[in-house]
C-alpha cells in the first residue's frame, strides 16, 4: 500500500520545481515551467486518496528530474540576447 507524501515533502518538491524553473535562461520556458508547476500542485492539492497522492508525488519527482536535465541542456545552448521582458529600459 502506498503512503501519501507529507506536507513537508510536497512543499520541498514544489520549491525544487521553482528553483529549477529559475535556472532556465529563456524567459518563456522559465515562466512556462513556473506556471505549470503552480497549476499542477493546485490541481493535485485535492487528492484525498493516499494511492493517488503517492502516484502524483512519484510522477512529480520524475518530472523534476526531467526539468533539471532540460535546464542543463538549455544552459549549454543559451543565446546571449535577452528577452524583451528582461531588458532594462533606459
Amino acid at each position: 500500500m502506498a503512503v501519501a507524501p507529507t506536507r513537508a515533502e510536497a512543499l520541498s518538491l514544489f520549491r525544487s520545481f521553482l528553483r529549477t524553473a529559475r535556472q532556465f535562461s529563456d524567459y518563456n520556458i522559465r515562466e512556462y515551467t513556473r506556471r505549470r508547476t503552480v497549476d499542477a500542485f493546485r490541481e493535485n492539492r485535492v487528492l484525498g486518496d493516499a494511492v493517488a497522492a503517492a502516484a502524483a508525488f512519484a510522477d512529480g519527482k520524475k518530472q523534476l528530474e526531467v526539468a533539471k536535465r532540460q535546464a542543463v541542456v538549455y544552459s549549454l545552448y543559451a543565446t546571449k540576447a535577452k528577452s524583451i521582458m528582461e531588458m532594462k529600459l533606459q
